[in-house]
């Protein structure tokens, strides 16, 4: 049997977002996160044929629209990546609308309008800045409730022992300063970060019961952020964000950002109103600002408002035949 499944490619800040458009089941489920098992139970293997060479790398994200579980939402929308599913992705939902609007994939009766979308971790309300013929020049979106779980956890990172903030940004993250780490937020420091991102969440992991105190099926660290002095101009940090298996963001990370974010306004050093700005491994920016303030459980959070930019790659029809002894795809 052989199964055609259609896409359409873009990238948010360097970091790549694969779309199914056509050859995909529709979700079944109540709820996002009763749509992702779903999938996870019955078409992993498309994840896997679509993410993994040959037909796609290491670092590759997709995503699928789905219908919506929430009135008044335009679409739900279910993100994966090389391991599985995450729960939400900043640079996902700058990709998602700058392709649903210029493919006319949603039917917006304003796409200047805000753009509701329901995902795994909660509702995000999206906008576009149209210009020239309907083209979407930024996204910005206000992601869910953001928040310090634990801050200033002692960590052994090869022999130093290293303060790490666990934040949630839509995803949790361990949050570590990449100087007091011993990596620099450097290309060439790529094989070492993915070394340690992987080992600092799994010892979080084992050390800290990581779970959102309202919704107890988020848990889990999703990737670790090394965070350090910028070098684009105007920007506040440079982070690397390494996340699921050893997969690294081109971006300034969505979610991460969100997450950092937390971290910087439990410091006090978030400036109110103003802009924060977060610089990528390959210098591209997405800037964040806080919209409201707010609570989960007992923990103070921010509704934070992340912006960025988003440009279509290609349209691609990939063939998936039974026959193929690499059907499912492969990682290296």
């Amino acid at each position: 049997m052989t199964r055609r499944v259609r896409t359409i490619d873009a990238h948010a800040g360097g970091e790549p977002l694969r779309l199914v458009v056509e050859g995909f089941p529709a979700p079944v489920g109540a709820s996002m996160l009763d749509k992702r098992a779903w999938v996870r139970r019955r078409h992993d293997g498309v994840r896997r044929a679509l993410m993994r060479e040959p037909r796609g790398h290491a670092d590759m994200y997709g995503a699928v629209l789905t219908e919506p579980v929430s009135a008044g939402s335009h679409a739900g929308v279910l993100f994966m990546h090389n391991e599985g599913y995450s729960t939400m992705c900043g640079h996902g939902v700058i990709a998602v609308v700058k392709i649903a609007i210029e493919q006319g994939l949603l039917q917006l009766a304003d796409p200047g309008a805000d753009i509701v979308l329901d995902t795994p971790a909660g509702t995000v309300r999206a906008r576009a800045a149209l210009g020239e013929g309907g083209r979407v020049e930024a996204v910005s979106f206000v992601n869910v409730p953001s928040f310090v779980l634990r801050a200033g956890i002692p960590v052994d990172v090869d022999g130093r022992v290293v303060p790490v903030d666990v934040a949630f940004g839509g995803a949790f993250y361990a949050i570590v300063d990449g100087e007091a780490a011993g990596v620099p937020i450097r290309g060439e420091q790529l094989a070492r970060l993915r070394a340690l991102g992987g080992a600092i969440r799994d010892r979080i992991d084992k050390a800290v019961d990581v779970v959102h105190p309202a919704d107890a099926r988020l848990q889990g660290i999703y990737g670790t952020i090394f965070t350090g002095p910028p070098d684009a101009e105007g920007a506040h940090l440079r982070n690397a964000t390494v996340f699921a298996d050893a997969q690294v963001d081109r971006s300034p990370c969505g979610t991460g950002t969100s997450a950092v974010m937390a971290v910087v306004d439990a410091m006090g050093l978030l400036d109110a109103g103003g802009r924060f700005v977060h610089e990528s491994l390959i210098g591209t920016t997405f800037s964040g600002a806080v919209e409201e303030r707010t609570s989960v459980g007992d923990l103070p959070a921010i509704v934070p408002r992340i912006e960025g930019r988003a440009w279509i790659t290609g349209h691609h029809e990939f063939v998936l035949d039974d026959e193929d002894p690499l059907r499912d795809g492969f990682l290296l």
